[in-house]
């Protein structure tokens, strides 16, 4: 039996291990913290692989080593570079299978929509950090050390996604019968992927030879506007559709809410993909592996989405993430 490794403790890394338990694989998952929120059956290894003597010694035994960590979002060019190195490190030295789940900031803005093969073109220093991060694991591929293949993925809902752009400010308003905020233009299409989706296909990225050395956009329900999204979520919620289910900050209000409220200041970076139409490209994967994993429909993801926040609402205290950026959109809207 193999040995899957899983750094990482967010949303995706847990999807990535409740899959492999799921199918009675061996787990590990990685983290530089206690944490007590892991599937049944999964070891919990307390490491900081930051460090690469560490990531030697935590990937000893591994097969399949899956990077599914982040540092602090306002800290990515910082750490980030330093934490893919020591994971490659510690992956070339167990002789495993490296697997890393990316988003998409570094294609920066475009005007199509998104194909493996854009270029490395963000301008800004979330964008490079990742252009950097994804050159370093390839590169480490390509020059023969490990095996290595990157899924990427659109901005993320799903059971446990809270901070992200539909995360408890859409979600979670709406399971509370409040308004959703949103940030940017509304009416254009965005693609959102479904977390389980994600793991599901990057354990399957790890299986597949044919994988290795690329990129890949993993699978994602259809593209609807951010408008039509919300209305999914309100709909599932049950909330009255006579009521107002939304209101957005853009433009010259979303500036300015930059000058007072750091998580606008931070995401004022990826404003544009949510200022025009931002539609990701999966026929890739969709052409190499067929059904072997395939999007979750749009409205049942968002149907099981709600129906894990309003699971989470029943049993603890509601969890609002993003305080400061709420009190910002709260002062530049009224």
């Amino acid at each position: 039996m193999k040995t899957h490794v899983v750094v990482g403790a967010g949303p995706v890394g847990l999807a990535v291990a409740e899959h492999l338990r799921e199918r009675d694989a061996d787990v590990a998952v990685v983290t530089r913290h206690v944490t007590d929120r892991l599937p049944e059956g999964a070891e919990h290894r307390r490491v900081d692989v930051t460090d690469e003597s560490m990531a030697k010694a935590a990937f000893e035994d591994a097969d399949v080593v899956y990077h599914c960590a982040q540092p602090p979002y306002d800290s990515w060019p910082d750490l980030f570079p330093d934490l893919t190195r020591a994971i490659v490190a510690g992956v070339e030295s167990a002789g495993a299978r490296l697997v890393v789940a990316e988003n998409l900031y570094m294609y920066g803005e475009v005007d199509d929509r998104l194909t493996e093969d854009l270029p490395y073109a963000a301008t800004g220093p979330k964008g490079r950090t990742r252009a950097r991060c994804a050159r370093m694991v390839l590169d480490a591929h390509d020059e023969g050390r490990i095996e290595a293949t990157i899924g990427r993925a659109s901005d993320f809902f799903g059971p446990r996604v809270r901070n992200s752009a539909v995360g408890e400010q859409v979600f979670g308003e709406a399971v509370d019968g409040n308004r959703a905020k949103v940030l940017g233009k509304p009416k254009f299409p965005h693609t959102y992927t479904y977390v389980p989706d994600f793991a599901r296909a990057l354990v399957l990225l790890g299986e597949r030879d044919e994988a290795l050395g690329e990129a890949w956009h993993v699978p994602n329900p259809e593209t609807v506007s951010t408008r039509r999204f919300v209305e999914l979520v309100y709909d599932a919620a049950g909330i009255d559709p006579r009521l107002p289910r939304l209101v957005y900050l853009a433009g010259p209000l979303l500036t300015l809410g930059g000058l007072v409220s750091s998580p606008l200041k931070e995401f004022g970076e990826q404003r544009y993909s949510f200022e025009a139409p931002y539609v990701v490209d999966d026929s890739k994967f969709r052409n190499a592996f067929g059904d072997a994993v395939t999007a979750t429909p749009l409205e049942t993801a968002i149907e099981e989405t709600v129906a894990w926040y309003r699971d989470q609402r029943a049993t603890t205290e509601p969890i609002h993430i993003e305080t400061e950026s709420e009190q910002a959109f709260e002062a530049t809207t009224q």
